[in-house]
């Protein structure tokens, strides 16, 4: 994973005023928290870090007073209706450190013939890793899986430095048989009437 380098301010005004005047100069408020620190209260640029996050588990480069901090979000709050970002929390990581994160699950291949439905109990698989390389997603394969059958968390294979943070036969994955439509109550009522 590259690291995404971001120019943040440390900001001291505080509160829903504060907040709107730094949104309307398009940048995005902040806190950087982590390993026993005080928070840092930031302002971020609202375009890079929107780009930024759109990876998943992206490392941040903070260049921050000086200083350049390593860290991944924890929390991002969107505007429900137009999605802008609103406020990040980050949180502090150093190289080698080891971090809890949730990498999104791609499922790849077709499904077994018969109109099955494969159902994602899991969007995104708990797991650990090492801060500098958290892996974008994790693929796959559900070519030729039937109804009834499912991926445990066991049989991802995950790359080298990784590991599971859920029990290993956690469900992640399911197929469904396709269920037919049932006729509705009045035309049964109908057609036993006409017999």
């Amino acid at each position: 994973m590259s690291e995404v380098k971001i120019t943040a301010e440390s900001r001291s005004e505080f509160g829903k005023g504060a907040a709107r005047r730094i949104r309307r100069e398009n940048k995005v408020p902040g806190v950087l928290y982590g390993h026993g620190t005080d928070p840092v209260h930031l302002t971020l640029p609202g375009h890079d870090l929107m780009m930024a996050l759109k990876t998943s588990n992206v490392l941040l480069a903070l260049d921050l007073d000086g200083k350049t901090e390593l860290a991944i979000p924890k929390a991002v709050q969107r505007d429900p209706l137009k999605g802008f970002l609103e406020h990040v929390d980050l949180i502090l990581v150093k190289r080698g450190e080891q971090v809890n994160v949730e990498i999104p699950v791609v499922a790849e291949g077709e499904l077994a013939p018969g109109g099955n439905l494969l159902e994602h109990v899991l969007n995104a698989l708990p797991v650990e890793a090492e801060a500098t390389h958290i892996p974008e997603s994790l693929s796959v394969s559900v070519a030729g899986l039937e109804a009834g059958a499912s991926v445990l968390a066991k049989d991802i294979a995950l790359p080298k430095g990784v590991s599971l943070a859920v029990e290993a036969d956690t469900v992640v994955l399911q197929v469904l048989a396709a269920q037919a439509e049932e006729p509705a109550e009045g035309a049964e009522s109908a057609e036993s009437a006409e017999a």
